[in-house]
């Protein structure tokens, strides 16, 4: 594959600093790009050279060019950009994910949203919405507040570390949320259990922020739920791949998901990219372009 764009997330500063941990160097970081296919393996006849493909959990994609299994790669429709693409890989297969399957939302059902003006984050918002759900986003600015509101979230709480326990609550006349998505690591976990009114549900995905939390099962309170969403638990098979991407496609095409570009840079410019994800100072999607 030709690289067009790569897509930056913020596991990828993860992988930077375990590959310097343990002395794994020199390696190409990133999991996720689009581009063209510029020539084929044997047997394979899904793709043709020239075909626009987008991918995703392909490792080395800061890159000009990438060699991946053809299973992995996604065709990329006509009217959807690569940054598009790009950006409904990672993000918005673990949105799609997050609400349609590890927590299922109905109508109705109250949330919480870390992070909220980030890819992710703003991908998260609009889905619960399209379901009918009530989002409550937890940002660290005035600004981000205001990308939140902008992609339809209900209320937004301006917050660092544990600060949104009281507004969340008070907004919900005490009885707490149905469900939070926390990426924020273990500076909100236990807070973020605090939020939930009985048997809620606790996805959590932080894994790649700080220290995993270790949790007494006897500490959980109003019998709540945790999940720990796996992104390969959504796309086990490339038929659940090319399904699930299609419904993103299809949500961008009648404007019901903005994909949320962010900041572009070059590729040479990948550690500044690093630098800005990891200050939490970005909004939206961090794309590369070779």
């Amino acid at each position: 594959m030709d690289i067009a764009v790569a897509g930056v997330n913020f596991m990828d500063t993860g992988a930077r600093r375990l590959g310097a941990a343990t002395g794994e160097l020199p390696f190409v970081p990133g999991v996720e790009g689009a581009g063209r296919v510029s020539a084929l393996g044997e047997g394979v006849t899904e793709f043709a050279v020239g075909d626009r493909a987008a991918w995703v959990y392909a490792y080395g994609s800061y890159a000009d060019q990438i060699v991946l299994p053809a299973a992995d790669a996604v065709p990329v429709p006509d009217d959807i950009s690569d940054e598009v693409a790009v950006s409904l890989m990672m993000q918005g297969i673990t949105a799609h994910h997050f609400v349609t399957e590890a927590a299922g939302i109905q109508p109705g059902q109250v949330t919480v949203v870390h992070a909220a003006a980030g890819g992710l984050g703003q991908k998260l918002t609009q889905l619960i919405k399209a379901r009918g759900g009530t989002v409550i986003a937890v940002v660290s600015s005035e600004q981000k507040a205001e990308t939140a509101r902008r992609v339809g979230a209900d209320h937004t709480v301006v917050s660092t570390d544990d600060a949104f326990v009281d507004p969340v609550l008070r907004l919900t006349d005490g009885v707490g949320v149905d469900v939070v998505f926390d990426g924020g690591g273990e500076t909100t976990f236990r807070a973020s259990m605090n939020v939930l009114r009985r048997h809620g549900l606790l996805l959590y995905y932080g894994a790649v922020i700080g220290a995993v939390p270790v949790v007494n099962l006897r500490e959980l309170p109003h019998s709540i739920k945790i999940s720990y969403p796996v992104f390969r638990d959504h796309i086990p098979t490339r038929e659940a791949l090319l399904r699930h991407s299609r419904d993103l496609f299809h949500l961008v095409r009648h404007d019901l998901l903005d994909p949320g570009i962010g900041r572009r840079y070059p590729l040479n410019d990948a550690a500044q990219a690093h630098r800005d994800i990891e200050s939490r100072a970005t909004s939206g999607k961090l794309l590369l372009f070779p």
